[in-house]
């Protein structure tokens, strides 16, 4: 998709709330736009290096408590009659330490899981997540356990001429999570038409071709990880000051599941993809509860995912920017396989 259509498709989303008096739906699409976020970041590993990541869920849990944590405030014992003490920071400050948490994680999971390959980093990953589960579950004197952390603030803005404002309001969620996903959307973007976007698709294509011309293979995908890591946290610390609780279900396979769905139904591999993914499936379920039992509904949730696989295996947006008319290079230029998106 051209950068024209695409701030159209911005402009339309941002106005949706002018003229959506719907709350419940305009709630609905907040958490479809958080997780659209996550699915944004796991599309960095899983769409462009090929590394299936099934433990993604455990960055979006630390950026939740890392964010929720640092707005609470904390005042715990590290040993030795020592105590660790943080005062309440402002909302903005636990965004930035979800990110900052969640990345160095994610460097630190990099370095370790990707000395393997295949169904051994798959698995990695899914006891990183389950790991950081129990911890959050049991150490009850940072994370109050199964009790969670409770009256977590909104996000709040300075306004001119109003000072700091809290954004309490559906229609200001919507926004702040629309503004946070575009400029995900772009750092991403601009990743993968960079010099190392090109060096994960050559990982992704052939590995050991890769390493003949010379390019560092771990190093590519720990910057990846690292990225995709911080984004995961990003929607993490969103979801947290979303619901205004935090507990160790944060964690569960059941969101690394929806990411992969979000990604692989829309295409993985493409820039558009989650975002397609993500809007399809974060709406289906609620568009479905008024018009069936709730059987119904997940049968033909499940049903719709089963036909998209097999009908359009690369997922939808491959499948639409197949049906256009090819565009030609302009004279003198050469198209690269990094920018036409799909692979």
């Amino acid at each position: 998709m051209s950068a024209v259509p695409g701030w159209c498709f911005v402009a339309a989303m941002a106005a949706l709330p002018l003229v959506l008096p719907d709350l419940y739906l305009l709630s609905v699409l907040t958490s479809a736009g958080i997780f659209i976020i996550g699915a944004i970041s796991l599309n960095l590993l899983l769409g462009y290096t090929g590394q299936l990541s099934l433990g993604h869920a455990a960055f979006f849990g630390l950026g939740a408590y890392a964010s929720a944590l640092a707005s609470l405030g904390f005042d715990i014992g590290i040993g030795f009659g020592l105590r660790l003490t943080l005062p309440p920071q402002p909302v903005w400050i636990g965004f930035l330490a979800a990110i900052a948490v969640a990345g160095g994680f994610g460097w630190l999971l990099g370095r370790l899981a990707f000395r393997v390959r295949g169904a051994y980093f798959v698995i990695i990953t899914i006891c990183f997540a389950q790991v950081l589960r129990m911890v959050a579950l049991n150490w009850v004197e940072l994370t109050q356990g199964p009790m969670a952390l409770i009256g977590l603030s909104p996000f709040s803005l300075w306004l001119p001429g109003q000072g700091v404002v809290e954004l309490y309001a559906k229609n200001q969620t919507y926004w702040l999570v629309l503004g946070v996903a575009v400029l995900c959307f772009l750092v991403v973007r601009q990743i993968v038409h960079s010099r190392v976007g090109r060096a994960l698709v050559a990982l992704r294509e052939n590995e050991t071709l890769a390493r003949s011309v010379g390019i560092r293979v771990t190093h590519y995908l720990v910057i990846a990880t690292v990225v995709s890591a911080g984004i995961a946290g990003a929607a993490g610390s969103l979801f947290a000051h979303n619901v205004r609780i935090v507990d160790p279900d944060v964690f569960l396979f059941i969101y690394t599941v929806t990411m992969v769905i979000m990604v692989i139904t829309g295409g993985k591999g493409t820039l558009w993809g989650p975002v397609v993914g993500g809007l399809i499936f974060g709406l289906l379920p609620d568009l479905l509860r008024g018009a069936a039992p709730p059987e119904a509904q997940w049968i033909a949730y499940g049903v719709a995912m089963i036909l998209l696989v097999m009908f359009l295996p690369r997922g939808i947006v491959p499948a639409i920017a197949a049906l256009m008319p090819a565009r030609r290079p302009g004279r003198g230029a050469t198209a690269s396989p990094v920018s036409q998106e799909a692979p």
